[in-house]
């Protein structure tokens, strides 16, 4: 065997050699990069790791002048609106992708899955920009006044209706990663086999049962990898949220007050933060959070989907 592995070896072409070393000085690329920006964030979070330690994390204050910083708000602003923008857009994504594969009219489809990629390609300054300007004003003028009559006795409805807010942006952040995770739904369910849908059919399955135990079953990894592309999305997402949330450094349960994530914070203060060493070594702090809790959130999405490919014997 040995002998097998080295003759293999020394048959190899020279441009299969290249090609197999090109391949893997690209790979070893993304890790020296990746090292490489984790390294940095660190190194220049050290003054404020230095100074405020562990309570960085669950400090409320945030006060330029006097250079006492916490990143509680930021960090509850960025995963509150997170979850508003994933629970929206989850289902949504859900309904849109097996209407387009199970259900739709092939011309109905083909408009429907073109509007969807055109939706995923507006940057999202754009999507800031209309969320300011024509959504902060409709939320302020109906929705939050309709939510505070109706639902004011739930601490997450309640306060003044200004338009911005942490329910304006994750409804925005639900509305840029809709298509992305259409998108990828609607690739995963078309992937199954038809033959395997026709069997189903044919031993009598309506078409609810075809979906939810063939097409969900067979497509169930795509479909959390989905789902993790779109919360990756809108964790890590800045203009669009820092036009519409409103950048208030408090941590409120009220879905209608301003507040802040990591990502709109690093674009609105830093700017402020060149001049002042402290400041710009928290922004790199916050930077540095953002960092680890998106490589988190993809390790978290690994472990899983290799669960539920061993659970599944397989699958895509």
């Amino acid at each position: 065997m040995a002998d097998l592995k080295k003759q293999s070896k020394n048959s190899q072409s020279f441009p299969d050699r290249v090609f197999k070393a090109l391949t893997f000085v690209s790979a070893l690329i993304i890790i020296v990069l990746m090292a490489g920006l984790f390294l940095q964030l660190a190194i220049h979070s050290i003054p404020t790791i230095r100074k405020f330690g562990f309570g960085f994390f669950y400090s409320k204050e945030w006060n330029p002048v006097t250079e006492q910083f916490g990143a509680l708000s930021s960090i509850y602003g960025t995963l509150v609106t997170t979850a508003i923008a994933v629970a929206i857009a989850l289902p949504l994504s859900f309904v849109i992708a097996l209407f387009l594969v199970e259900l739709a009219h092939p011309v109905l489809k083909k408009i429907v899955s073109q509007a969807l990629d055109l939706l995923a390609a507006i940057p999202s300054i754009i999507f800031g920009m209309w969320g300011l300007f024509v959504f902060a004003p409709f939320m302020q003028d109906h929705v939050q006044p309709f939510f505070g009559k109706y639902l004011a006795f739930l601490p997450f409805f309640k306060g003044t209706p200004m338009g911005i807010g942490m329910l304006t942006a994750g409804l925005i952040l639900a509305l840029m990663i809709l298509p992305f995770i259409s998108a990828v739904m609607r690739d995963v369910f078309a992937m199954v086999p038809a033959v395997v849908k026709e069997s189903a059919y044919g031993i009598g399955s309506t078409t609810t049962e075809v979906t939810l135990s063939v097409t969900m079953r067979y497509g169930m990894q795509g479909v959390l990898g989905a789902v993790f592309l779109g919360l990756g999305r809108a964790i890590g997402e800045t203009m669009a949220v820092t036009f519409v949330i409103g950048n208030g450094y408090t941590v409120s349960a009220s879905l209608f007050d301003p507040a802040n994530t990591i990502a709109s914070t690093l674009a609105s203060q830093f700017s402020e933060a060149v001049s002042q060493p402290v400041f710009r070594s928290t922004l790199m702090e916050l930077g540095l959070v953002l960092f680890l809790v998106t490589f988190l959130i993809q390790v978290v999405a690994q472990m899983w989907l290799n669960r539920v490919r061993l659970s599944s014997g397989g699958g895509l």
